[in-house]
């Protein structure tokens, strides 16, 4: 069993978000990177079956060197080896495309990543990286079991959940509940030193999509109290200021 997992490194959610050079650009002074939530998730999931198989486990990361630091925590929390693209990654196209240019030298047995990245929240790089390997992905895939060669996979639907069985080989974007996150230990941190980290140079790609500008959400308005006897004036303010009747 070789499986693949595909992180992202994130701006954690405290961070307080700037941009820079014209509004262009991420300003990435003072902003602590972490593991995508997400793909925290895809990652534990993916060292159980690991320990379960017998298999291998690689991390996969387009992006800078800077972050180094969340490829040797996945390392540590039980990947075997990883694979850096050094690239500053532009849009979800380029991204899929990297991740599907690895895969398809590795014959791996499953893929896995977050549903979702948490700065972009694109959801569609799974989709992607199926369409271009030519195997299904689904998502958002919350219990994932395996049995010889095909996976009973639970994901989350309108309304509701659906159990569905595939063949392997497969690409998910996975979500809570699929496995608890988990925390490196001394041991892991200390291996994770010594673990390969091979950083290979990207494939080319046309640009999809150009970054125009980027801008932070209005900041929010004042809240009105209304007392509870003042029904009719409550529904004229949602009528005329609000506009949600």
């Amino acid at each position: 069993m070789k499986i693949l997992v595909c992180i992202t490194n994130v701006p954690d959610t405290t961070a307080k978000i700037s941009f820079t050079d014209n509004d262009t650009k991420l300003n990435k002074n003072g902003v602590q990177f972490i593991i995508g939530p997400y793909d925290d998730y895809a990652l534990a999931r993916g060292v159980e079956l690991k320990e379960q198989s017998g298999g291998t486990l690689t991390v996969l990361h387009v992006g800078e060197a800077d972050a180094e630091p969340q490829i040797r925590k996945a390392l540590a929390i039980g990947a075997d080896d990883a694979i850096r693209v050094n690239a500053d990654p532009q849009d979800s196209y380029f991204v899929a495309a990297q991740i599907a240019h690895i895969a398809s030298q590795n014959s791996y047995d499953l893929i896995l990543m977050g549903r979702e990245s948490i700065d972009y929240n694109s959801g569609v790089v799974h989709g992607l990286v199926g369409e271009m390997l030519g195997i299904p992905s689904y998502s958002p895939v919350m219990k994932l079991d395996l049995e010889g060669g095909n996976a009973t996979i639970t994901r989350e639907i309108d309304g509701g959940k659906e159990v569905l069985k595939a063949p392997l080989p497969l690409v998910l974007g996975c979500q809570e509940p699929i496995a608890e996150w988990k925390i490196p230990n001394m041991r892991g941190i200390m291996t994770a030193r010594t673990k390969p980290l091979n950083v290979v140079e990207p494939v080319s790609v046309d640009d999809m999509t150009v970054p125009q500008t980027y801008r932070l959400p209005a900041p929010k308005g004042a809240c009105k109290m209304i007392p509870a006897s003042e029904a009719e004036t409550l529904i004229k303010l949602l009528q005329t200021v609000a506009k949600v009747l």
